[in-house]
């Protein structure tokens, strides 16, 4: 018969593998577990750390992957400290890069720090039972004295080990004293909170496997370390990113999400839904709370998600954008957004509640490049560039290659289309 021990220990390693779930690296071997038999015996949660610099004011579903694992964590009853990196995004993470990134001002990064925190409360349980949202220039404005003790818990050569860094010496390319400083300064965030476990993307694991060694030159025990995969865009081939365009944000309009969920590769289908949907728990996300399988019932188009391989590849699809919609909003909106995506993609419809753009007339026309510019937030050389490669509609009619004026009372209430999913109804000022 197992003894009490024993028992603790396998039930811990079984609580470890359920959360170490489509994670690339659980480190060191043994360690989360290690730390789950050590909070019971405290009877205490864990302290799971992830920390973002809100280098962008819109989180997407590349940054889902990791929070969707931090919400499992929550639901298995452990806290989650969110670090904003309001002092780190001063530095720029080096990680993936083969240049130094360019400093935010101050104001760019408190409102992208605010955005973020909201946004991630779609995903997060906000309880404060479960979550701790701290800023990290709470302790990295440190006296001289302070920041010279941290830098003595590591060596250069330890820095420069690095792939990126590597890679860019070899070259002979700048690195900067303040990118070097980066991980130090993320390490010491783990020192801050005292983090039991630490979660990020698989580009973060120097950075939280340095943690380990710099908490246990501050006296503390050393994290461990979950690193999750890193989600294609909807191109299926590069990381999602929003400088690339590929990225569906979390905060997109339900109809967009949709759109977008469609567009992605049939290759790239199965890895969005293991690593965005099938992990939640029933309840886990933010809208109706129904189970992955439950919400692919919302709308037609299919047979529901619980038994995939029935499904057509289309209407795989259209599950998966349903779900999608269905864990950020509600089972209604995805119904909505597939009724949507139906009237304008598969009819060649309009929308059926279509925003209003007012329009100056100068000389009795209207600039309609400058319209596209104010609405869309694209240039107006790309806006022309738009309607001369005949992605631009008014009303009933594509317009022509150079049809960038038209008369005022011909825009007048009519639908400007730009592209698939872009409409303004035209109102005179």
């Amino acid at each position: 018969m197992p003894n009490a021990a024993d028992a603790a220990t396998e039930d811990a390693v079984r609580r470890a593998e359920i959360l170490a779930g489509n994670a690339v690296d659980s480190l060191p071997a043994g360690a989360l577990a290690d730390k789950l038999r050590l909070a019971d015996s405290e009877d205490r949660p864990l302290r799971v750390k992830l920390g973002i610099d809100p280098t962008a004011p819109d989180i997407h579903l590349g940054h889902a992957v990791v929070l969707g694992k931090l919400r499992e964590f929550q639901d298995a009853g452990h806290r989650v400290v969110l670090i904003v990196g309001d002092y780190t995004a001063r530095v720029g993470d080096p990680s993936g890069r083969s240049s130094q990134r360019p400093i935010l001002s101050e104001q760019e990064i408190d409102e992208n720090a605010r955005t973020f925190q909201e946004q991630a409360s779609k995903i997060l349980d906000s309880d404060p039972e479960r979550l701790e949202v701290r800023r990290n220039s709470e302790w990295l404005d440190m006296p001289m004295a302070d920041l010279l003790t941290l830098l003595g818990t590591t060596t250069a050569a330890q820095l420069l080990e690095r792939d990126d860094f590597a890679k860019r010496w070899a070259a002979r390319e700048p690195i900067s004293m303040l990118e070097l400083l980066y991980p130090l300064l993320q390490g010491y965030d783990s020192v801050a909170v005292r983090s039991d476990v630490e979660v990020g993307g698989t580009d973060q694991k120097f950075n939280l496997l340095l943690g380990r060694d710099v908490q246990r030159a501050y006296h503390q025990p050393a994290q461990a370390i979950l690193t999750m995969p890193i989600l294609v865009g909807t191109d299926g081939r590069m990381k999602m990113s929003k400088s690339l365009g590929n990225q569906i944000g979390i905060t997109d309009s339900p109809e967009d999400m949709y759109g977008k969920t469609m567009n992605i590769p049939d290759e790239a289908m199965e890895e969005y839904r293991r690593l965005l949907l099938d992990a939640r728990s029933p309840g886990a996300g933010p809208g109706s709370g129904q189970t992955a399988a439950g919400a692919g019932a919302a709308g037609g188009g299919g047979t529901g998600a619980d038994e995939p391989s029935e499904l057509l590849p289309m209407d795989t699809k259209r599950a998966l954008a349903r779900e999608l919609v269905t864990w950020l909003y509600s089972a209604e909106d995805a119904a909505a957004a597939e009724r949507h995506f139906d009237r304008v993609h598969v009819e060649g419809g309009v929308p059926e509640q279509i925003e209003d753009a007012a329009f100056d007339s100068d000389g009795g026309r209207v600039h309609l490049p400058a319209v596209m510019a104010e609405q869309f937030g694209i240039s107006r050389s790309q806006a022309r560039r738009l309607i001369d490669e005949g992605g631009v509609s008014l009303g009933e009619a594509q317009l022509a290659a150079g049809e960038h004026d038209v008369p005022s009372e011909r825009a007048e209430g009519q639908v400007l289309k730009v592209g698939k999913r872009r409409f303004r109804r035209l109102r005179g000022r």
